[in-house]
């Protein structure tokens, strides 16, 4: 692929965007909320139900299951506000970053490392960052594959996660 068709997908505006913060979310972390979750998903460990089985192994209280992590943050948003793709149309998604010649976007997918446990309480605050985009080709054509890098620090400064993820945007017409 030549350097004039990897600008085809990806402007300057997108270009300039990388390194740059779409995002920034605060949110506490509710015991039941996890509870209920951690119950719908079918995972009944007992770290997260079970005091005395948390602290017998380590922990100081139940904890919260790691994959919970982004719904701390995860605001509500009204279908209305919604693409039809499903991505919310607010900033801080990947939808603030302008690809025009790429409106469908797809998960692509996550890579989450886990470095502290998080309890009922506490405040974790995560920051959304554009890490880089590429543009591929693939069996239906061009794709631009957007890289993201997010940070879960809890109120105390400790970063507790991290996690890098790919979304793929794709042209209206493939």
């Amino acid at each position: 692929m030549s350097e004039t068709d990897t600008e085809s997908l990806i402007g300057d505006e997108a270009r300039a965007a990388i390194g740059s913060e779409l995002g920034r979310a605060v949110g506490t972390v509710v015991q039941k909320e996890f509870q209920r979750w951690a119950a719908a998903v079918g995972d009944r460990n007992p770290l997260y139900f079970d005091e005395d089985y948390a602290r017998a192994n380590g922990y100081r209280d139940v904890v919260m299951p790691p994959m919970y992590l982004a719904h701390v943050t995860g605001g509500v948003v009204d279908l209305d506000e919604l693409r039809a793709d499903g991505i919310p149309i607010r900033s801080g998604g990947s939808g603030s970053v302008q690809l025009p010649r790429c409106p469908r976007r797809m998960a692509g997918g996550d890579d989450i490392t886990f470095l502290e446990p998080v309890y009922a309480g506490d405040v974790i605050t995560s920051v959304r960052s554009l890490a880089g985009l590429e543009q591929k080709s693939g069996r239906s054509g061009d794709f631009v594959l957007m890289h993201f890098r997010t940070t879960y620090t809890r109120d105390d400064g400790v970063l507790v996660a991290e996690a890098a993820s790919s979304l793929i945007a794709r042209p209206a017409n493939s």
